[in-house]
């Protein structure tokens, strides 16, 4: 009983298996969907389907709006960012009702090429000018990765069968996971900014953070549990100095208040109104070599920005499993 009771607890303390299976990589997401299709289901519209996708249902029996349960997301940096991956590739580890012979056919049918690996069937598919890799990987999971080599599809398949190892994993997550707080719906570690970089700085929103790409970030989404349905947001840069950290807490400050005056005059709607509070709630200070921002997601925004953006956490997978955008 005893034993049982630390494996027990050993789990809770765990990264999520989808994040375990992730090979070695310059930064990892974590998006839990299921809280969102349990809490938010009443206030969502179903999406408009274009041809393309509505035939990817139809065949497979996948939606993704509905199906896709977990992401687990691991950022590559690449070395030449005007190369077909630009300057991130994409590892994936998807979770949900996702798989079957159904979508096994659909991938054959539209694969250029086939690979026998650790007991699965790789497919590879043209996307864009690169090779996207899909294997599945258990009755609930895929393995995806758009990586020049199938080193790391290979690597998600060999973590896949040391899988119920509590704390096995990548050293990113062996590095930091202890420090994301717990019951977080969302979170990321590492150089997560490289989607957003441009020109070795991270851009958001039209705004140039004073972050370089290479950041290491540990960000994260909780529930606000004295809030009523609000999430609380956490974004903890850590800095080469203490000196570093003060500069850049007090411009980030300066771009929170920037940005809390160009968002007064949008037009009143979910979203924007839900942005207006965040912005309202954030706070930026300096701990140490760390700066540290907080807010406050509003269930506004969080309902907002479902209902406009809805699809899957990817763009990768747009091109290769369509989605309903």
């Amino acid at each position: 009983m005893l034993l049982l009771a630390l494996a027990i607890f050993l789990r809770s303390k765990a990264p999520p298996e989808a994040a375990r299976l992730l090979p070695e990589s310059d930064g990892i997401i974590f998006i839990n969907l299921k809280p969102v299709h349990a809490f938010l289901h009443k206030d969502l519209h179903p999406p408009k389907r274009v041809p393309e996708y509505q035939e990817f249902v139809d065949a497979t029996g996948i939606d993704w709006e509905r199906d896709l349960d977990q992401a687990a997301i691991a950022l590559h940096r690449m070395p030449d960012p005007k190369g077909p991956n630009g300057p991130v590739a994409y590892s994936m580890v998807l979770v949900g009702k996702l798989t079957g012979q159904r979508l096994n056919s659909w991938l054959d049918s539209h694969a250029t090429a086939r690979e026998n690996y650790a007991g699965h069937t790789i497919y590879s598919i043209p996307s864009e000018n690169r090779t996207v890799r899909v294997a599945q990987i258990g009755y609930d999971m895929l393995a995806v990765s758009n990586t020049p080599t199938p080193e790391q599809i290979h690597s998600m398949l060999d973590r896949h069968r040391t899988a119920a190892l509590p704390f096995a994993g990548s050293t990113l997550l062996a590095e930091h996971y202890s420090e994301v707080p717990l019951l977080s719906l969302a979170w990321g570690v590492g150089q997560i900014g490289l989607p957003f970089s441009e020109s070795g700085s991270i851009n958001v929103l039209g705004l140039s953070l004073p972050l370089a790409s290479d950041s290491t970030i540990i960000a994260s989404v909780s529930p606000a549990l004295s809030l009523g349905g609000a999430l609380h947001v956490k974004v903890e840069e850590i800095a080469a100095t203490d000196q570093v950290a003060l500069s850049q807490a007090g411009s980030i400050a300066t771009l929170v208040s920037f940005a809390r005056e160009l968002s007064d005059p949008l037009s009143k709607n979910a979203a924007n109104n839900g942005l207006k509070e965040l912005l309202k709630t954030a706070d930026v200070s300096q701990r140490r070599n760390r700066v540290v921002i907080t807010a406050t997601l509003s269930p506004a925004l969080l309902t907002g920005l479902v209902q406009s953006e809805s699809s899957v956490p990817n763009s990768e997978i747009d091109t290769v499993l369509p989605s309903a955008k």
